[in-house]
């Protein structure tokens, strides 16, 4: 008999992603998402697969999923900073109430969970690159806290479920990730820089541009998270690419990639912004076998290629 997975976040850009992987797997999939910051496009394709069902729902209420439930993914949160810094509560209460909903579905169903949890609980991080025993360096009070204070706290009663409930619980540490199905007004580096690139307009670089990124593609990520729900692992692990690049060569590389005569402009650094960023992933590497695959020119290619059929897409109803 099929397993039955539950993704909440299901119609976000990595949600949507995921559905696609666990049907493959041969999963039935329930997609629960309140389309706050999902679209319904990023699942459209799956709405005639048996294995698919969607429940439009805010999971910081109480959530009824009948039947068997044997994996919940909980993917649900505004994740870039366009939308978290607009969205404040609602960022605050599905990352407390909305887990707390979740870890109580897993316990009632004897499920076993996987959070989604972010490279952002380490804040401006004082090590570098950041494994996973480090505690983090966050501003609780800054406009940052909103995001990284929710996820570590998804973190701490996630694992409290575990030690308490004996809830089976999987936690990953998602690092900066694109591909297509990223939006183009997502506030993101990738997709502002595409966006700007592609119209022809002044790339914006906050601060100098030495921060540094390190960019995972979409497809690798998704394969680590994969990986990580079927191990024995209860902590958390970093899954992203370990390659670092400033914001600075990013948004030249992306400029080159789309052929685009803009030029790089700088504006002020916004507060709390970290100045590097770069998984360890030693772990992910030891107990899952797993490491990135797609180099970041393949990526970018894509991932730019999808931009592109959007803005047509876009253009044209506008037109009509």
């Amino acid at each position: 008999m099929s397993k039955t997975a539950v993704v909440t976040g299901g119609a976000g850009f990595l949600g949507s992603h995921l559905c696609d992987k666990l049907i493959a797997e041969g999963l039935n999939v329930i997609c629960i998402d309140n389309l706050l910051t999902g679209n319904i496009n990023n699942i459209s394709h799956l709405f005639g697969n048996e294995n698919f069902q969607f429940i439009k729902h805010d999971i910081t209420n109480f959530i009824h999923v009948p039947g068997k439930v044997d994996y919940i993914l909980h993917f649900a949160s505004p994740a870039s900073p366009i939308d978290y810094l607009k969205l404040p509560i609602q960022t605050l209460k599905v990352g407390s109430l909305g887990t707390h909903k979740v870890l109580g579905l897993a316990k009632e169903k004897n499920a076993r969970i996987l959070l989604a949890s972010t490279s952002e609980v380490y804040g401006d991080p004082e090590i570098h690159p950041q494994r996973e025993e480090y505690w983090g360096n966050v501003n609780p009070i800054g406009p940052r806290g909103v995001y990284d204070e929710a996820k570590r706290f998804a973190e701490a009663i996630t694992m409290a479920y575990h030690r308490f409930h004996g809830v089976e619980t999987r936690i990953v540490r998602i690092f900066n990730t694109y591909g297509p199905r990223m939006r183009l007004a997502d506030g993101r580096a990738l997709p502002a820089f595409v966006s700007q690139a592609l119209n022809g307009e002044d790339v914006t670089v906050f601060g100098d541009g030495s921060q540094t990124r390190s960019f995972c593609y979409v497809s690798d990520l998704i394969e680590g998270i994969y990986k990580l729900l079927l191990s024995d692992e209860t902590e958390p692990v970093n899954i992203g690419n370990p390659s670092e690049i400033t914001i600075l060569q990013f948004a030249e590389e992306v400029i080159k990639q789309t052929g685009s005569k803009s030029k790089i402009i700088h504006k002020e650094l916004p507060e709390d912004d970290p100045k590097v960023r770069q998984p360890d992933i030693s772990k992910a590497k030891n107990i899952l076998g797993w490491e990135p695959k797609v180099d970041r020119a393949e990526g970018l290619r894509i991932t730019i290629d999808y931009f592109k059929a959007e803005s047509r897409s876009q253009n044209s109803e506008v037109s009509i």
